[in-house]
């Protein structure tokens, strides 16, 4: 399997560690390690004395356990803890394909969810979203594409850029599309739980379908990108064993003091996504404030959830020039459209951060020293 370089990635590597203000990241602010402790009544003490030998290959039981809450119909042996939510990607993607096999794949999106099956030899076909259609994919377009016969169809909400997020009955229309043709759906879940309105939240995927696969991790709604736990849940039994096949040659296993810290978050969670949310909210009003007044440079479709957005340039220009001079000229960091693909007019906003509006002030303050040079 040859992988192409992973731009996002790349970009980050260059310039998350040494930019002064981070304008552009998909997670939200971390608790510390001694916060999360405090949750809990003699969880300090505990951490303390665990042994660090070798953890279940399945993730620890206790963690399996307390992520089951996380859906309606999930037991232990439905779920499989990987190393982050990116080894759950490779290992779906490696256990359930073949070269040659026809993969549906909702775009924009993190590029691994496209650039993996296609470096395992599969046909990937791009489900596009437009800003003008609120980033939802159009349901006509996959019945068109699923009449090939599909091995996989993969969807992301709440939607990494975008923000975007589905009416449930359209969540159940891609489910039910995919069930009908005997694709597996792979639904990557990462932002669930920071929907800004709790009623919009969409089921799982797993809890509605036998065969599909839901995604969920630590990194994004839950603060916690550092513990590096990520989790795949299915009823699928046969993909499952697939999954834990190929894991065998990445992690093997995961760390028992991360899952250990996983598990206590999940235990808590109401609290730390309560957290997360009261951050992410008010940093919203912040960019909805920002998006209103700059309207003459920016236009987007506003996001329903998550802490990321992806605005364009109203003028069409390539926000990658944008993005470059406002890291040169203040140490700010926007991350430019075209690490997704075909988009350089737009550029990711990420507002999950504590110090959000900080370094907003610092865009707005480069936007006025450029004036109408600013595109």
């Amino acid at each position: 399997m040859k992988l192409p370089p992973f731009e996002l990635e790349r970009y980050f590597a260059a310039n998350e560690f040494t930019a002064k203000r981070l304008l552009c990241v998909s997670d939200c602010q971390p608790l510390t390690v001694g916060e999360l402790l405090s949750l809990k009544e003699g969880a300090a003490e505990a951490f303390a004395a665990l042994p660090l030998g070798y953890a279940d290959s399945r993730g620890a039981p206790e963690l399996r356990q307390a992520a089951c809450a996380l859906y309606e119909g999930m037991a232990p042996e439905n779920l499989l803890v990987h190393v982050g939510a990116e080894e759950a990607i490779l290992t779906f993607f490696a256990s359930v394909l073949e070269p040659g096999d026809r993969v549906i794949v909702q775009a924009p999106c993190y590029r691994s969810l496209r650039d993996v099956p296609a470096a395992l030899g599969a046909q990937v076909v791009d489900w596009p979203g437009r800003q003008e259609d609120g980033w939802i994919p159009d349901l006509d377009f996959l019945r068109t594409a699923l009449a090939e016969k599909t091995r996989a169809v993969v969807v992301n909400f709440p939607h990494n850029p975008t923000g975007a997020l589905p009416h449930r009955d359209v969540f159940r229309d891609i489910v039910g599309l995919c069930e009908q043709a005997g694709a597996v759906l792979f639904s990557d879940e990462v932002y669930r739980f920071l929907e800004y309105d709790p009623a919009d939240r969409l089921p799982a995927a797993c809890d509605l379908s036998e065969t599909a696969v839901s995604l969920g991790v630590m990194s994004k709604s839950f603060g916690l990108a550092g513990l590096r736990v990520g989790f795949a849940a299915s009823r699928n039994a046969r993909v499952l064993a697939g999954m834990a096949r190929i894991k065998d040659y990445s992690s093997i296993c995961g760390s028992p003091a991360t899952e250990f810290l996983a598990a206590l978050a999940l235990e808590k969670r109401e609290q730390i996504l309560a957290r997360t949310r009261a951050i992410t909210l008010r940093n919203l009003a912040a960019a909805t404030d920002f998006m209103a007044r700059r309207a003459d440079i920016f236009s987007w479709a506003a996001p329903k959830a998550g802490p990321i957005a992806f605005p364009r340039l109203a003028d069409g220009g390539d926000a990658g020039a944008l993005c470059d001079r406002l890291l040169a000229a203040t140490g700010a960091l926007l991350l430019p459209g075209r690490v997704y693909g075909p988009y350089p007019g737009h550029f990711r906003l990420g507002f999950g951060r504590a110090d959000f509006t900080e370094g907003l002030a610092v865009l707005d303050a480069f936007l006025d020293r450029e004036g109408s040079s600013a595109t």
